[in-house]
């Protein structure tokens, strides 16, 4: 089971959701965290962040992200939208986020949170198989989404946030009737254009997601019934509801708003413009109804997570060892033959266990030698010629969480010396090793050399090995059928075996 946190910095809110997905690509929401941060305040007006503002910003990711590593969440996945990737100072934000946080924020263009938003909407509403059409109304854009069950198909990215159509044109209050008229010209512009670049105006369905048209939706609700909604998802409001709404939120001074039943307050200054970008919308497709999602960019961020990540969660769980678990998604990544990798390592381990009195290392070392083992052959992404020197660079320069650098030289080395020249003081690498971790990697390097032998031909025909301690170690080997090949392998690849061990070796095949 994989812990993601998901933290999405909005240009009205900042949120966080904790989930636990599951291998088979279920997940659960544990938690969720929410913050009016209103960082886009002024900032489409003056094409800055205001320090107010990051100074809030900041203090909530330091909170939020503090809150998921408590709780046990390293994965933590921070994207941004309009108000900082429109803000010249977007990027010093961002910097100073991962300063302060260690996280590394994604600006999310129009297009890609369109793409996540459809993500979220498909997995709460059942599109069907006709299209439909889906609308956001974040704080600085709008994102309009054509998509079925399947695809999506179109998405347009406008102008028409909440905050930034406030800033531009609710500055009194309460709002001087010119400038609704002309904040209503702007969406009818903006929203034309877009939908006769969407090339249809046949929707099956008219879906609203954010935070702006689930409030809306809770103002309906309680007008309609006189009780608070039970439920977000696939909640309806009726064109004439919207219409009522939008009414009561046009007469009002902000303070008047207040009291208006189901209103968010911290909504009062921007749901106005929400409600007339949707009721635009209506009016503009010929739909008398919109229906509520209540999963939008957030749960789109899970999605895509499960969705790029779905053979490393299955992993995840088969693997439970964070060490070995790394060191297989490396070899994965690499392509590595997985068969004769994870057959070599048994090899390997085997002829370490069995002649563990002559070299008394221990279950550290041990475990060295199988991920040296399992990566042996990654160096074939390069070229296959030297491919145990190219072995050893990409396993020195690979992440592997969990490994110390100084354990990843060692495994590098023993990858490096699975075939080839010996190790010597005339290699740079192997030189640069302390004497104590040399005399290791001689013996691990001895051992995986003569299990690569052993499966030369990569058909696995030893089965495994059984070793006889004595002046002449005797190695029988288990196998399957015709074996000579692996034998004059395993010969050719033992002298830096008898050097170290100071004894003769001798291979004996027997047949199961």
């Amino acid at each position: 089971m994989a812990k993601l946190a998901v933290v999405d910095v909005g240009t009205n809110s900042i949120h966080m959701v904790l989930a636990e997905i599951e291998p088979d690509g279920s997940y659960k929401i544990l938690d969720r965290f929410k913050d009016m941060t209103r960082l886009g305040d002024g900032t489409f007006q003056h094409g800055f962040l205001s320090k107010a503002a990051m100074t809030k910003g900041l203090e909530v990711l330091r909170n939020l992200t503090v809150l998921a590593r408590n709780k046990g969440y390293e994965r933590i996945i921070m994207v941004a939208t309009s108000a900082v990737r429109e803000a010249r100072n977007g990027g010093r934000f961002i910097e100073e986020v991962a300063r302060q946080t260690g996280i590394r924020v994604h600006v999310v263009t129009g297009q890609e949170e369109a793409r996540l938003i459809y993500l979220g909407v498909r997995h709460s509403i059942d599109l069907t198989d006709r299209p439909s059409l889906v609308v956001d109304v974040g704080g600085g854009s709008v994102e309009l989404i054509v998509g079925d069950r399947k695809n999506l198909i179109r998405a347009r990215s406008l102008k028409l946030g909440a905050i930034r159509l406030k800033d531009q044109f609710l500055t009194k209050d309460p709002p001087a009737k010119p400038k609704i008229r002309e904040m209503q010209r702007t969406i009818d512009s903006q929203l034309k254009q877009t939908l006769d670049q969407l090339k249809t105006d046949d929707f099956n369905r008219l879906v609203a997601s954010s935070g702006m048209a689930g409030n809306l939706a809770e103002i309906a609700y309680l007008r309609r019934t006189g009780s608070p909604i039970p439920q977000l998802n696939l909640a309806t409001i009726t064109l004439k509801e919207m219409k009522a709404i939008e009414g009561l939120l046009l007469t009002k001074r902000v303070k008047d708003r207040l009291a208006i039943p189901g209103l968010d307050p911290r909504r009062v200054d921007t749901l106005l413009p929400a409600a007339v970008v949707i009721r635009r919308l209506m009016e503009r497709i010929g739909h008398k109804e919109v229906t509520l999602s209540d999963k939008a960019i957030r749960e789109g961020l899970i999605y895509d997570f499960i969705e790029k990540n779905r053979e490393g969660l299955r992993v995840e769980q088969e693997i439970p060892n964070l060490r070995l678990r790394n060191v297989i998604y490396l070899a994965r990544r690499c392509r590595y033959p997985k068969k004769h990798s994870h057959h070599i390592a048994g090899l390997a381990t085997s002829l370490f266990d069995q002649t563990q009195p002559l070299h008394g290392l221990g279950k550290r070392e041990r475990e060295w030698l199988q991920y040296a083992a399992l990566l042996h052959d990654v160096g074939y992404l390069i070229h296959d010629r030297q491919h145990h020197k190219h072995a050893y660079y990409v396993i020195k320069n690979s992440n592997l969480p969990g490994l110390t650098a100084e354990e990843i030289e060692i495994i590098a080395n023993v990858a490096r010396y699975h075939r080839g020249a010996l190790p010597g003081t005339h290699h740079l690498p192997y030189k640069a090793l302390p004497s104590g971790h040399r005399k290791t990697l001689v013996v691990l390097s001895a051992l995986l050399r003569i299990a690569d032998g052993l499966d030369r031909s990569h058909f696995s025909v030893i089965q495994g090995v059984q070793v006889k301690l004595g002046k002449t170690i005797r190695i029988k080997l288990d196998t399957l059928g015709e074996s000579e090949l692996e034998v004059w392998t395993a010969r050719m690849r033992s002298n830096l075996f008898q050097r170290v061990f100071r004894r003769k070796v001798e291979f004996v095949a027997q047949a199961q």
